[in-house]
């Protein structure tokens, strides 16, 4: 009897399709990491390279703010208007933090993280723990914050209309500590997704729905460009995370996953002498001039670095 087996029968096993296309991935950092991020791109942009013509932009908290920005505006455009407005303006965008929230109970943000952090078993459990608390400070609230904070963000953004090319925001789901990622096609308002991006304590409403910033995923969240054969991040944070490098959130782990299928990956993050400017002044308002500034500086000097990447 003849055993061989038809070709019917044989399991396909399709080679994949070579990565192809171009990402820009900007990562979560603040108010003051919303303006290096502009200020990179437009010194970039000042040099002879548009990074904004990537065929998929991932924006998370403070980058998902920028990526709206760029959407619809130049990025001379908005260095222009962080430069203008000096340093006596409303906190800047991207990224909540806790000190902007008068409807939340007053605790020190980043000790109360830590704490989750450091009691947390893994990435799924201190989502869910993050999530959780969220909902306690909630509950706490007036119930108005999600109102204010919409206004606040759709100041932000010179459009509230989703662009056609593709656009990715992340968050997480306060009930359930799942990651989400928003683009035109989720059925969510661009200033919604956004909102719910940059929210770090309370949660973002979004109909019968609850979100947290979408850092808490990754701060960067880089690997959702997997695909793409050319991959440029910017990390206001400079790849660094809070989070026990096991768990595998930091930005080396999301390059060496890109790296791995195929994917031509560069990391831009602040030099050496606007390190100061990120962490704990993150939130500062003041430091967003001299931000956009360090920023657009770096831009001038990568560009040729990154040209042949970026054809």
């Amino acid at each position: 009897m003849n055993t061989t087996p038809s070709a019917a029968a044989v399991p396909s096993h399709p080679t994949p399709a070579a990565p192809s296309g171009r990402a820009l991935v900007l990562g979560g950092g603040g108010s003051t990491g919303n303006a290096w991020l502009i200020g990179v791109i437009a010194g970039l942009f000042d040099a002879g390279l548009d990074l904004t013509t990537a065929d998929l932009i991932i924006g998370t908290s403070a980058g998902s703010t920028a990526a709206a920005q760029l959407a619809a505006a130049s990025p001379s455009e908005l260095l222009a208007a962080i430069l203008d407005a000096g340093p006596h303006q409303p906190a800047g965008p991207g990224g909540s933090g806790p000190g902007r929230r008068s409807a939340a109970p007053v605790v020190d943000h980043l000790e109360r993280t830590r704490k989750i952090i450091a009691s947390a078993h893994d990435a799924a459990d201190m989502r869910r723990r993050m999530g959780a608390a969220a909902l306690d400070l909630d509950a706490a609230s007036d119930g108005t914050w999600s109102t204010q904070w919409r206004a606040t963000v759709a100041a932000r953004l010179p459009s509230q209309q989703w662009p056609e090319r593709s656009l990715r925001i992340t968050a997480v789901d306060a009930r359930t500590g799942e990651p989400v990622v928003f683009d035109r096609h989720s059925g969510v308002a661009l200033v919604d997704a956004v909102a719910a991006s940059c929210a770090s304590g309370l949660p973002y409403r979004i109909g019968e729905n609850q979100y947290i910033d979408g850092g808490y995923r990754r701060n960067e969240n880089a690997d959702l460009a997997a695909g793409y054969a050319a991959v440029v991040v910017l990390s206001p944070f400079g790849g660094r995370t809070r989070h026990p490098l096991e768990w595998g959130l930091q930005l080396a782990t999301q390059v060496d996953e890109l790296r791995g299928g195929g994917s031509t990956v560069e990391t831009i993050v602040p030099g050496g002498s606007s390190e100061q400017l990120f962490g704990a002044n993150a939130m500062d308002p003041s430091l967003r001039p001299p931000a956009a500034r360090a920023g657009h500086e770096q831009g001038l000097t990568l560009a040729e670095q990154l040209r042949e990447l970026w054809g």
